[in-house]
C-alpha cells in the first residue's frame, strides 16, 4: 500500500492535453455532417443512445459530443430521450441477457426509416465479454446493424466520421 501511495504522489496526472481551439477537422466534419443531414432528411438528425450493458467508456465519448468543444447540436444533430423521436439508435456495449428484451423493444419503438449504429468493440462483437454467460453477443446478434464503429472506446471524431458515413451511404441508397 505504501508503494502505491508513493508512486501516486511522484507520478504526473494521467490527463490529455486540451484540444486546439480551432480544430479544422472538427469544423469540416461538422459542416459535412450538417449538409448530409439536411440533404438526406431535410431536418435535424435525432439520436437515441442505448446502453446495452457497457462499461460506460463509449458513453463518456458519446457524451463528449455534447460538450462545448464538439457541440453536436450546432450541426443540427441532437440526442432525444424517446426512441419514438429517433432516427438513429446508437447502441453501446455487449447486449446482456437482461438488456436483450429492452433493446428489442427500443428498436421496435423507433419509427421507420431507422438506422442502428453499434458503437465500440463490445457493441460490434461483444469485445472482451464475448463468451460470457451474461452476454447474448454484439448488437448485430439481436437487431440489424447498419454501421459498426470499432474502438475501445471510439473517439468523438470517429463517432462523427461514422455518422457521416452512415448518412452518405443512406443518401446513395445503400
Amino acid at each position: 500500500m505504501r508503494k502505491i501511495l508513493l508512486e501516486s504522489l511522484l507520478r504526473r496526472p494521467l490527463t490529455e492535453p486540451p484540444p486546439a481551439l480551432d480544430d479544422a477537422e472538427l469544423a469540416q466534419l461538422g459542416s459535412a455532417l450538417e449538409r448530409a443531414t439536411r440533404r438526406g432528411l431535410g431536418r435535424s438528425l435525432a439520436i437515441r443512445e442505448v446502453d446495452a450493458g457497457s462499461c460506460n467508456g463509449c458513453e463518456l465519448e458519446i457524451h463528449a459530443l455534447g460538450n462545448p468543444y464538439y457541440d453536436l447540436e450546432r450541426y443540427g444533430i441532437r440526442f432525444v430521450a424517446s426512441p419514438r423521436h429517433a432516427d438513429v439508435l446508437l447502441v453501446t456495449g455487449p447486449v446482456t441477457c437482461n438488456m436483450r428484451e429492452a433493446l428489442l423493444r427500443t428498436y421496435h419503438a423507433t419509427p421507420d426509416p431507422k438506422w442502428v449504429v453499434a458503437v465500440g468493440d463490445c457493441g460490434v462483437d461483444a469485445g472482451v465479454f464475448a463468451g460470457s454467460r451474461a452476454v447474448v453477443g454484439g448488437v448485430g446478434d439481436v437487431i440489424p446493424v447498419d454501421l459498426r464503429i470499432p474502438g475501445c472506446p471510439p473517439t468523438p471524431l470517429a463517432l462523427l466520421r461514422g455518422l457521416l458515413a452512415l448518412l452518405a451511404r443512406t443518401a446513395e441508397g445503400g
